[in-house]
Formats: C-alpha cells, sequence, structure tokens
C-alpha cells in the first residue's frame, strides 16, 4: 500500500459548482507513495482513494491531498471495478469517485463501497448533479464535491480527518 495524503467528505455533504475537468483517460494508474513521517506509524496514516477515468483529474486531486498532509495514503483507480478490487486492501477512510465513468459508474460503485467500507466517508464528483441522482445517494450515505476540484475545496474535506 502507498503512503499519500487523506481527505474526507461527510455523508449528503456540498461543495459548491464545478465545471468539468479534463477527461483524459488513463485505466493504469498505479498507487503513489510520499515518504512517510518518521513518527507515525503505517496503521495510523489515512488512506484516501481517488476513483476517476480522468488521468489529469487523479493527479489534481492526489497533489491537492498531497500538498496538504504528505504523509497520507493515496490509491488511484481508473474506474469503479478497480476501486471495488483495491478497496478491501487499501481500506480507505476516504473515498472521493467521479460519478460518470465507463463501466460501473459512481455511483454503483459507491452503493458496493459503502458495504465494504461501512465507516469511509465517500463523496461523488460531479459537474452535473441530477435530484434522482442525489436522492440516491443520500439513501446509500455518500456526499457530493462538485467539479472542479479546489484546493481550498479538498482542504474543507480533510479537515475533519486530519485531527
Amino acid at each position: 500500500m502507498a503512503e499519500g495524503r487523506y481527505f474526507n467528505s461527510a455523508p449528503g455533504s456540498d461543495c459548491g459548482k464545478i465545471a468539468n475537468p479534463n477527461s483524459q483517460q488513463d485505466s493504469n494508474m498505479t498507487p503513489t507513495t510520499a515518504s512517510p513521517s518518521p513518527s507515525s506509524a503505517a496503521s495510523t496514516v489515512p488512506t484516501v482513494m481517488i476513483v476517476d477515468d480522468s488521468r489529469v483529474s487523479r493527479l489534481v486531486a492526489r497533489q491537492y491531498i498531497l500538498g496538504l498532509h504528505a504523509d497520507w495514503t493515496v490509491v488511484e483507480a481508473a474506474n469503479g471495478e478497480e476501486a471495488l478490487a483495491k478497496a478491501p486492501e487499501a481500506r480507505p477512510q476516504l473515498v472521493l469517485m467521479d460519478v460518470n465513468m465507463p463501466g460501473m459508474g459512481g455511483l454503483a460503485c459507491a452503493e458496493q463501497l459503502r458495504k465494504l467500507l461501512p465507516d469511509a466517508h465517500i463523496s461523488l464528483l460531479t459537474a452535473n448533479v441530477q435530484d434522482a441522482t442525489r436522492a440516491r445517494a443520500g439513501e446509500i450515505g455518500v456526499g457530493f464535491m462538485e467539479k472542479p476540484i479546489t484546493e481550498e475545496r479538498i482542504a474543507r474535506l480533510v479537515a475533519p480527518l486530519a485531527g
């Protein structure tokens, strides 16, 4: 598992409006590792999973998170299926996930992740939240962060988890 940073969203939270980021795709993205701080034990380092089919979006989110908390673990997945495969080992406390992805979309993946990781904070990323999607997300206990993500939005999301 990789060392990196951590951010979180409370179920049902909103983070403002966002425009659609670059949609460049790369399904072979691997976890990112930053050097752990000498005083932190591996078991106490927060883990964040970023799930987005856009490699650029994943890189931007990772950069913001690691800029705030360089010792946190960041795991990346390019789609819902990859996220579900990585989640049992990674055990993220926070999942930031795009809604619209090829294959399994963010809402379906979030529903499965909620079963695997009942205590994780899950926030869906989208530029266009429809009422039906928002209602379903509320039913399964996940929040929203509107695109584009910004460093300030990420900072607000991770603040409660930074302790």
